[in-house]
């Protein structure tokens, strides 16, 4: 049995698709293509088990639509998988029903956040002939994929045909423990492909040590959907595939794209793991964070180990908002947090949002404001700002249906696509908030934090090579809303 894991390619003139990091979706005019570490786990899992995989990301590489459509007929496989989205899932219901009449023997299977929590939409209005809920959608495409082949069961959380009815397997399970999972096969999954933008080294490559976060309760969070609870792999083993990572292909910089970094005691043995192999000394180590998990002597472990990145949500200036999303942080934790990371040498990317159902144009700019002292004060060294979207599933959702938030029509999904904010403000016009996003991006003009980049610029050449390529981005970024405020 032949399996496509595919990333189709989607048309729209508002830019390139962010797909791959599947809890926020943009179109960019400059996008970062971030590796999708489930879908390239599914890869993998199927080839150790001796299913015939192709991985196909047409989106990365460029292609178009007749391409894509060549490759499925060059490689005819069995089964078609696509991580979907709300903002693009439209797109992949029109795609899946050409597919099915030009390839009417292939069965096709959608998985992801939206599918998960509306699994009988996709199957209604679309030829689909299988939706696979859950986050785990590695393990159970592998099952899904042994009841085809040889007629074992099917997986938890199947939705399917049997003739004209839609029938289901009920509630998806989770994977209990991520150790049983093989390391990903990078060339089969062509990691090259993917970076971010603030990498300073290369070969780049990307890991989870857990899914998807130990708090799992931010409202407005998506992978709540996928990963309502919190599983990790040993330290001992994460540390492995570190190992792996760098005999293998030489990895000098890696990113860990868990929702949050496991802390406390996991973190100590992961740490001093990094220490006692000597990997500290050839990889630079990042991962998202949680200022409530931050303290001075976690600081200066990670940092010794070999960390050099936090990225971790701020969200919002203002307490009410963090008290609404559930978010489990105070303001003052935000610049305490900041201030010792920092103290420690690593460095801060904080990520914000705004368009709060709740929220005013004081609130907004106070978010702006502190975002503007983290930054210009040192306290901050990158940022990125997203317009709040309620995903489907999501608590946030259900608050925006009850209490009437949505200026849009809920089921038009193609605006929430962050190019407007789908929800009402107190007193902001759409435009507003989309140009308070974009503020929020200018920061990285201003004159002070140009200066102090410029000034840490001169230390190495990766510090040169991430300020020109930074610059470049925050550009494109600029010109992405002075195009959308049209």
């Amino acid at each position: 049995m032949k399996v496509m894991i595919a990333f189709p390619p989607l048309l729209s003139s508002k830019g390139i698709a962010q797909v791959t990091q599947n809890r926020q979706f943009q179109w960019f005019s400059r996008p970062t293509f971030i590796y999708p570490v489930i879908p390239a786990s599914a890869a993998s899992l199927l080839e150790v088990n001796d299913f015939e995989v192709c991985f196909v990301d047409a989106i990365a590489q460029g292609w178009s639509y007749n391409q894509f459509l060549d490759t499925v007929q060059k490689e005819e496989p069995d089964l078609i998988a696509v991580e979907t989205k709300t903002p693009i899932v439209r797109q992949h219901w029109e795609m899946i029903d050409h597919l099915k009449k030009s390839f009417p023997d292939t069965q096709i299977t959608l998985m992801g956040d939206h599918v998960t929590a509306l699994p009988e939409e996709s199957m209604k209005m679309s030829a689909a002939d299988f939706v696979l809920t859950g986050g785990d959608f590695d393990v159970s495409l592998l099952q899904l994929c042994e009841h085809l082949e040889h007629g074992d069961q099917k997986p938890n959380g199947l939705w399917y045909r049997d003739g004209d009815d839609i029938k289901n397997t009920g509630p998806f399970s989770l994977l209990k423990s991520l150790d049983t999972l093989p390391f990903i096969d990078r060339e089969l999954t062509r990691f090259h492909l993917y970076f971010e933008n603030w990498y300073k080294r290369k070969p780049f490559a990307y890991m989870m040590a857990g899914r998807d976060c130990p708090w799992a309760k931010c409202t407005f969070c998506a992978w709540t959907v996928l990963f309502p609870k919190f599983r990790c792999r040993t330290p001992e083993r994460h540390l492995d595939e570190v190992e792996y990572l760098l005999e293998k292909h030489r990895v000098r910089e890696i990113f860990d794209d868990t929702g949050t970094f496991p802390p406390s005691k996991w973190l100590e043995k992961f740490c001093k793991g990094m220490i006692e192999r000597g990997f500290n000394e050839k990889v630079l180590f990042s991962s998202n964070f949680r200022y409530d998990y931050v303290n001075r002597d976690s600081c200066k472990l990670m940092k010794k180990a070999g960390f050099r990145l936090l990225k971790m949500g701020v969200e919002s200036a203002n307490q009410a908002t963090l008290d609404k999303v559930n978010k489990n942080l105070t303001v003052q934790q935000i610049t305490k947090g900041s201030k010792v990371a920092k103290e420690a040498g690593l460095e801060v990317h904080l990520t914000m949002m705004v368009g709060y159902p709740w929220e005013t144009r004081e609130d907004a700019q106070r978010t702006l404001t502190l975002a503007k002292k983290l930054m210009n004060d040192g306290l901050a060294d990158m940022l990125q700002c997203t317009i709040v979207v309620p995903y489907p599933g999501t608590q946030l959702y259900r608050q925006s249906i009850e209490h009437e938030w949505f200026r849009i029509d809920s089921n038009d999904y193609e605006r929430f696509d962050m190019t407007e904010p789908p929800l009402k403000t107190q007193d902001m016009t759409p435009e507003e908030t989309v140009k308070m996003c974009d503020a929020i991006y200018k920061i990285y003009l201003s004159p002070k934090y140009v200066l102090r980049r410029f000034l840490k610029s001169l230390v190495s050449k990766d510090d040169l090579a991430l300020s020109l390529r930074g610059t470049r981005v925050v550009m494109a970024h600029v010109k992405d809303f002075a195009t959308l405020r049209k």
